[in-house]
This record gives structure tokens, C-alpha cells and sequence, in this order.
């Protein structure tokens, strides 16, 4: 079993989520992470799907993903070399004194604070996801009261490209 980021472009059309979604569920495999959103084609939306699976699994979602009407193009961007990014905003509890060393974690991970209150504080961090993981870990002292991640996007390095 490996994790694999598959990407698709898709019709940008009402229920083209739900169609991919459903095969998903329809089949018994499990979504880690799912984005969307419309490419510089308005006309088409860009989705990245992070999954677990064998390679006869994974290569039975590409194939499954391929037949439904919506679907224009699908690649497993992790057979290639490829760039990876999730965002993640922490709320943190924290007194005045535990502030210090947060600020300490948040500098050695390359986290933001973007906003501060008398209780607590919200930091950011950009990352693949073993640095959002990493950073989660490292936060184990700290009281976190909502974490908010991105879900994973990619996009291959150099020329290769996912286009139509």
C-alpha cells in the first residue's frame, strides 16, 4: 500500500465532485485529501486526490476515474517528480509565558502567526505534508483547539504538465 496524488481535470459543472466523490465511495476506497477548484480555463476545475492503495488498486481508480463523462484527464502525480503543498492553521491556547516557547516551535518549523489574542494564537505553516505532520507533532505540548488543513496540491516539476 503507497499514497498516491492523483490529479484530474475536470468539466467545471454542477456535480462533477459528487460523480468523483461517489466513485470513491461507490468502490470502498478512501479519500485522505480532496481539492478543487477552477484552472485559468473557466471551464474546467482542477481536483487532487490523495489516496492509499496497491498499484492494481490505484490503477483501477485511473481507470474508473477516466470513464466518467466529467473527467477530461487524470495523472498520478506521484510517478513522476512533482511538487507538493498543503496548508495548515493551528489555534492555540496559550498563556503569556508558553508564548515564548511557541514562538520558539513556530521558528524552527518556518510557521506565521497570523493572529493573536489574550488566549491563545492562530500560526500557519506551508508544507508537504510530513512538515505539516512534523509540525503537529512538535505542538504536542501546547493545547491546540482547531486545526485546519488544506488537503494536499501538486503539480509536476519542470515541463511536464497536467493539460488537455
Amino acid at each position: 500500500m503507497r499514497r498516491h496524488i492523483i490529479s484530474l481535470l475536470l468539466e467545471n459543472e454542477s456535480g462533477a465532485l459528487s460523480r468523483v466523490a461517489g466513485l470513491f465511495s461507490a468502490r470502498g476506497y478512501n479519500i485522505e485529501s480532496l481539492t478543487v477548484a477552477p484552472t485559468n480555463d473557466a471551464t474546467l476545475s482542477r481536483m487532487t486526490i490523495v489516496t492509499v492503495g496497491t498499484e492494481a488498486i490505484i490503477e483501477q481508480i485511473n481507470k474508473q476515474l477516466n470513464k466518467l463523462i466529467d473527467v477530461v484527464k487524470v495523472v498520478d502525480l506521484t510517478e513522476g517528480e512533482h511538487i507538493e503543498r498543503e496548508l495548515v492553521m493551528l489555534k492555540i491556547e496559550a498563556t503569556d509565558a508558553e508564548c515564548k516557547q511557541f514562538q520558539q516551535t513556530l521558528t524552527e518549523h518556518g510557521a506565521d502567526i497570523v493572529d493573536e489574542s489574550s488566549n491563545g494564537c492562530v500560526a500557519e505553516l506551508l508544507g508537504n505534508s510530513e512538515k505539516i505532520d512534523a509540525f503537529i507533532t512538535a505542538l504536542d505540548p501546547f493545547t491546540i483547539t482547531e486545526v485546519v488543513r488544506s488537503g494536499v496540491s501538486g503539480i509536476y516539476r519542470g515541463d511536464k504538465r497536467l493539460a488537455i
